[in-house]
């Protein structure tokens, strides 16, 4: 993602300076640029750089720029991307299919087009104007292939309209691309025409996928069935598009892209005024209703900033800053971002962070509000320089969560921003340690090789266009001197693929009424809207030391082996006034959270059940202030206990051995999937043999449908959606698939639960169960196979009693329990059940939670009236269970991996009667043995069934 143009370093004029009123922008534009232009004469305590080194890391650039750009050009043109391992072009459909990630390429030389203003940036004018020759010559916009309707926004029109803004400047000047007759603008608005049928929806929102050539003509179009669009997919076009509206007169493209935004809004979660990530297209409704600003939004919040600075439409400002103010509230917790639910903001969604978010530091320059950027900012760095790139998705202790690396640009793009904004020579050193990595660790023979994996420093046959887009148009933005740059950049304002649009665009066209819709819909508060540039007195205090003093707390936080013990980093490093303890960061066993919550009056007391409850003696708060904290906490811990009630989570699963020697006596636990077969619908469950899929990631096209057809196909946990392993089995013939773990040692015994979630698409086309096993268990099945060759399982929502998965077969007695009758076992189970839940202790027991208010209970009712107080209780499996342990193991390191799974919270009481049903003679506890231990505790059954084997023969 991108922000708008900064200026060169020391360039910029103060914000009241008439010199900074350049012809032909809108008094919006300016204000919101002029933070950028202003502010970078501020030194902040780093050494500096000296011209010398800055122009050598410029050049730097610009040499690995054409290593990259110059390979393309060489292997791969007119193919979309360069393979830059085996040197040679991608072409959709010569190649494996990827899933989504294909869909932004459409035969249209990708790559070049998404590069072509990035070659003036770079002041390569005369490879621009070949460059363009050859966009005009041989690029084809008609090609009958599908697309995503954002990638190619974003991408190919983007890159178009940029081109196109480029090269009208250079015609102007008199220099080059003097034959120019605005080519490029006729074929983005051509591609406008293309893109326009997606919005035929009801609501406006557009489809998630276009057919170039046939729009969503069906059957032709092989699209338009899709429900649902990603907020970012549906929210990120009204800069390209309102572009085109204005460099054309044209006003059906801004008009389309407004009412996207307009509807975006509307739908809006009115209490928390933020926005899901999935949505459906002809409803409206939230179909994922988690919220972050990563992943499938962020490019939309981007937009609403960029839409107001372009277009001086001051509704897009006070959107955002709706919005904006959602996030400081509920997402940030500086320096970590994190996702929540909309309905639930206080409630979090994950515990991990994508990479994508690194964009959000550069865009809070754009508002303004450096302190967080820098925060967020420096986080990110650490995480940089323990892994050499920033993973795909980290863990909030700082664990790699996925570990691949396609050379995204968000981070560099943030760093220019905030060395822009301050100054600061640090960032100056943070964009030279990119340059030495991507040189290390990505450069081969044919260009850069995005990372597969970060720690191992695995390469995969992939170079982005967004690469040559973004990458190296930010980093050397960040070295380059302004009479390094051919044209003043402050002119433009950056698309989020970093595409260059004028401002006085701002001015020309204006199509469509500024109508203020926001108000419409909700009363705003205008006092913390951001109308004029930002006091850069106040933004930056007269002190050298200030974005250094920021960055301090935060140097060594990644390398702390338990740093979310602590309910934020600042605190753990004495910087500052301690913000107040938040009840979702609150732990039990936390000495310092129990000293805090001393001082806010509120007590800790033990309950005889092994429950934790909480009350509060607002008089006995060291003061009123703490009192208020106090009460301010357990109001939250009330609505938080009351969140985590609401929550509904799918129940664990059940994978039940049943050939021989096992006889249903092995039940492993199962995570669950929220696509497929619902297992609690179906109550015989799927029964059949198991067998490993080829390939065993189960990632493309099984290559051994023989083996797999009628079978529950195993497959390895990574690299890609759970969704598309599904798929990918359920073609091949399998009637289910269980996919394992690859994470070595982990086991549902030490690891939580968590179901498998779809890739943000309609499942509805998977029909077949789908369950995971962690790698302990997934082992049990494999070592099975070894020494059984044939090894069947059954799939079911809970373990089945032994009579009924073998009622018609002549087995002995004594394989199934000799206590248990077989018509009347579900009731002996039940009663088992109820007995044993009298003597059993669970984690939740131990730890449930209730929040009492002293002003409304007297001293004594916490623990003489229970019942008083049951509406706090609190389920600590949902809020205590990812926090007991403040050092996470390896094993929970990767707990989440194919795609965005939702942790299940503990369920005792269901495990306890699903072990009753299925062998009350077995504990649960045990469910995971050694294979020799087994086997030898069944010598007896195996040797009594091998015997009755023989007698049939």
């Amino acid at each position: 993602m991108s922000g708008a143009g900064g200026g060169g370093e020391g360039g910029g004029t103060g914000c009241g300076s008439p010199a900074s009123w350049r012809a032909g922008w809108s008094l919006v534009a300016t204000a919101a640029l002029c933070l950028v232009s202003s502010a970078s004469v501020l030194a902040t305590g780093a050494a500096p750089m000296s011209k010398e080194e800055k122009q050598r890391l410029g050049n730097q650039v610009l040499e690995m720029f054409d290593h990259a750009y110059g390979n393309y050009m060489e292997h791969a043109y007119p193919a979309d991307e360069l393979m830059p391992l085996t040197c040679r072009g991608r072409v959709r459909g010569q190649e494996p299919s990827r899933g989504d990630v294909d869909d932004a390429l459409g035969k249209f030389s990708l790559t070049l087009i998404d590069t072509l203003d990035t070659l003036v940036v770079l002041n390569k004018t005369k490879e621009f104007e070949e460059a363009v020759r050859k966009v005009v010559r041989d690029v084809n916009l008609d090609n009958d292939i599908v697309v995503s309707v954002f990638e190619t926004n974003i991408r190919v029109l983007g890159g178009l309209l940029g081109g196109h803004s480029v090269a009208i400047m250079l015609k102007e000047k008199g220099e080059h691309m003097q034959w120019y007759n605005d080519e490029l603008l006729q074929m983005a608005k051509q591609l406008g025409y293309k893109l326009l049928p997606a919005f035929n929806t009801t609501s406006g929102l557009p489809y998630p996928r276009i057919n170039l050539k046939f729009g969503m003509r069906k059957p032709e179009a092989r699209t338009g069935t899709e429900t649902d669009t990603c907020t970012a997919c549906a929210g990120t076009l009204i800069l390209e598009f309102a572009a085109l509206s204005r460099f054309t007169g044209t006003s059906i493209f801004e008009e389309s892209a407004r009412k996207a935004l307009d509807f975006l809004w509307e739908k809006r979660q009115r209490s928390s005024n933020l926005v899901g990530v999935t949505i459906n297209i002809h409803t409206g409704d939230w179909v994922r209703k988690d919220s972050g600003v990563g992943a499938g939004i962020d490019s939309y919040y981007e937009y609403l900033l960029k839409a107001y600075v372009l277009l001086g439409d001051d509704s897009f400002l006070e959107r955002f800053n709706t919005h904006y103010d959602a996030i400081m509230r509920y997402i940030s917790q500086p320096p970590l971002l994190l996702d929540v639910h909309i309905h639930k903001p206080m409630l979090n969604a994950r515990t991990w962070m994508d990479s994508l978010l690194a964009f959000f530091p550069g865009l809070q320059v754009l508002k303004g509000d450096i302190r967080p950027a820098i925060e967020t900012h420096e986080m990110l760095y650490q995480v940089i320089k323990k892994h050499n790139f920033l993973p795909e998705a980290f863990t909030t202790d700082f664990r790699v969560h996925w570990a691949q690396h396609p050379l995204r640009p968000e981070f560099a793009e943030s760093t220019y921003f905030l060395y822009k904004a301050t100054g600061d020579p640090y960032y100056l050193e943070v964009g030279k340690t990119l340059i030495e990595n991507l040189n290390k660790y990505a450069r081969v023979p044919c260009g850069f090789a995005a990372m597969k994996d970060v720690r191992t420093g695995s390469h995969e046959d992939r170079m982005d266009s967004f690469f040559l887009a973004e990458m190296f148009k930010y980093l050397y933005l960040l070295f380059a001197d302004k009479e390094d740059i051919i044209f003043d950049i402050e002119d433009y304002i950056f698309t989020t693929e970093a595409h260059l649009l004028p401002l006085w665009l701002s001015t020309t066209n204006q199509t469509v009424s500024k109508k203020n819709t926001t108000t419409e819909y909700t009363e705003l508060d205008d006092s913390n809207f951001d109308w004029t540039c930002p006091n850069t007195q106040i933004l930056f205090p007269n002190d050298p030391m200030y974005a250094q003093s920021i960055r301090e707390p935060l140097k060594n936080v990644v390398d702390k082996s338990c740093p979310r013990g602590v309910v934020r980093v600042e605190e753990s490093f004495g910087s500052g006034p301690k913000p107040p303890l938040r009840a979702r960061d609150f732990m039990a066993s936390n000495p310092e959270h129990l000293e805090i919550l001393k001082k806010m009056g509120v007590s800790l007391i033990h309950l005889k059940d092994g429950r934790v409850q909480l009350v509060q003696h607002a008089i006995q708060a060291a003061s009123s202030l703490d009192a208020e904290d106090g009460l301010r906490f357990m109001q939250e811990m009330i609505e938080l206990s009351s969140q985590q009630q609401k929550e509904q989570q799918l129940p664990p699963r059940a994978v039940q051995i049943v050939s021989h020697p096992f006889f249903g006596r092995v039940v492993l636990t199962a995570g669950p999937a929220q696509f497929g077969m619902d297992l609690s619908k179906h109550k015989s469950g799927t029964r059949g043999f198991v067998a490993s899929s080829k390939p065993y990631n189960g990632c493309s096209e099984i290559t051994n449908p023989e083996v797999v057809m009628g079978k529950i196909a195993l497959m390895q946990r990574g690299q890609c959606m759970f969704a598309e392993k599904a798929r990918n089995i359920q073609k091949a013939g399998a009637i289910g698939g269980i996919v394992i773990d690859d994470n070595e040692g982990s086991s549902s015994d030490t690891a939580p639960l968590f179901q498998m979630a779809g890739d943000g698409k309609n499942t509805d086309d998977i029909t077949i169960p789908m369950l995971f096993l962690f790698n302990k268990e997934g082992n049990i099945i494999l070592d099975a196979i070894k020494e059984y060759e044939e090894v069947e399982v059954l799939l079911s929502d809970k373990a089945k009693d032994r009579a009924t998965i073998f009622k018609g077969k002549m087995l002995p007695n004594y394989i199934f329990d000799s206590n248990l009758e077989v018509d009347n076992m579900e009731q002996k189970s039940s009663e088992n059940d109820s007995e044993n839940q009298k003597s059993e202790k669970t984690t939740a027991d131990s730890q449930d939670l209730s929040v009492v208010n002293q002003e409304s209970v007297e001293e004594s009712s916490p623990i003489s009236q229970p019942e008083s107080v049951s509406p706090a209780d609190v389920d600590s499996a949902s809020i205590l269970s990812s926090k007991e342990d403040s050092c996470p193991t390896e094993n929970h390191e990767t707990t989440i991996h194919d795609s965005e799974c939702t942790e299940l919270d503990n369920q005792p009481q269901e495990q306890s009667k699903t072990e009753e049903e299925s062998s009350p003679n077995v504990s649960w506890d045990n469910k995971v043995q050694p294979m020799e231990s087994i086997l030898a505790d069944w010598n007896e059954d195996i040797e009594a069934f091998e015997m009755m084997e023989k007698d049939e023969l």
